[in-house]
């Protein structure tokens, strides 16, 4: 089979409850799109927004605060919002990254602790984080325990290293600027062992094209930050349970067999997606979901990735709340009925945002001044 650039589009969107919001619970729509950018705090709340029919940011307070949905490092060592059945295979699947980038790097080795001294701190820093604990009080205990001094570098690659899961902390957002760390109910065993880590990434891999799919090897290294040649690997020992798909350059991509892939022609409506919405960084090849043009645009070379207009399912612009509504900047022409669509969301995301946080993403204003020329519109409130 093979399949069009369109289609892959429309089969990402289909997947990630984008061609139409979904009646589902906060908990199974995570569940479903398989994970959330959390690493700002207002994120998978907007996520969801977006994907979900009627959604109660009530309920995603209540999955985070239960331990459903758990914000721990995952893929890229950045923050995610998981369901708690994926966290800890997720967790040993990347165990390898964790262990490279964060007990390999050298802020570490400063603090004079070895990798071997990392992996027996962590199942007495698990023990020591069975409540919520900041970050002080980590350094502190770390400083008692192995002699390494505050600020050394040791916390900071333990925190990623060690399976910690955030503990909610504040409104609006369940989490807030200091984060306060716990140890899951099931936390993996550290360090993981080289057959369990394999075995881990064979599962994320059917669950990233559950959630992302068809894809490539090189997507899904991109997505988990995993050596391609461990994808490979794990390519070939699922050969049974996947279906190859030629790409639109006649690449081969890979998918499960029953999963949706709708019509390239299906409509797409129009959304205000988060900032560092998962499906804009999902992909080695992210032209998918953002026109080439517009990538440095709305990824920003920091990483900030910035809050996008989706108009007929790819990046057209990029949108910030301001005083009466939503200020929309298009990159390029839309016409009057996409215009529209987009104020009726815009009106709904006011209401959504007015009892959490109305100016969301204000931190992020000063990139508004390097934005190409566009055209800027106010779109009111409710």
């Amino acid at each position: 089979m093979r399949i069009s650039a369109r289609g892959l589009n429309r089969s990402t969107l289909a997947r990630q409850l984008l061609l139409r919001r979904e009646r589902l619970g906060a908990a199974e729509a995570v569940r479903k799109v398989v994970a959330l950018q959390a690493q700002q705090p207002a994120s998978p709340y907007l996520a969801l927004w977006n994907r979900t029919v009627g959604f109660d940011s009530a309920d995603l307070d209540r999955a985070f605060a239960r331990g459903t949905v758990v914000k721990s490092t995952l893929m890229r060592i950045t923050l995610h919002a998981v369901h708690v059945e994926d966290f800890r295979v997720f967790r040993q699947a990347v165990h390898p990254l964790l262990r490279g980038g964060r007990i390999g790097d050298r802020r570490f080795a400063a603090s004079g602790l070895t990798a071997e001294d990392a992996d027996l701190l962590v199942p007495e820093l698990l023990a020591f984080a069975d409540r919520p604990r900041t970050g002080a009080e980590y350094e502190a205990w770390i400083q008692e325990r192995a002699g390494a001094a505050p600020k050394s570098g040791a916390w900071w690659a333990l925190r990623h290293y060690t399976p910690l899961v955030h503990a909610p902390t504040t409104t609006p957002w369940s989490f807030g600027e200091r984060p306060r760390y716990m140890a899951p109910l099931d936390p993996p065993p550290v360090p993981a062992d080289p057959e369990t880590s394999d075995a881990a990434l064979r599962t994320l891999l059917l669950r990233y094209l559950e959630g992302f799919g068809p894809a490539s090897a090189a997507d899904i290294a991109q997505f988990a930050l995993v050596q391609r040649a461990r994808v490979r690997t794990a390519l070939a020992t699922l050969t049974d349970d996947l279906e190859r798909v030629e790409g639109p350059a006649g690449e081969d991509l890979f998918d499960l067999p029953d999963a949706p892939r709708p019509d390239e022609e299906t409509p797409a409506p129009p959304r205000l997606m988060a900032m560092w919405d998962s499906t804009l960084l999902a992909y080695a090849d992210r032209s998918r979901i953002i026109p080439p043009a517009y990538r440095a645009t709305v990824i920003r070379r920091n990483g900030d990735v910035l809050p996008t207009l989706l108009v007929d399912g790819y990046v057209a612009g990029v949108w910030r709340p301001i005083e009466g509504g939503i200020e929309a900047t298009a990159f390029h022409a839309l016409p009057p009925e996409t215009w529209a669509a987009l104020a009726e969301e815009a009106r709904a995301l006011t209401a959504f945002l007015a009892t959490r946080e109305p100016q969301v993403y204000a931190r992020y204003a000063h990139w508004w001044t390097k934005l190409p020329p566009g055209d800027a519109r106010l779109l009111p409130g409710a």
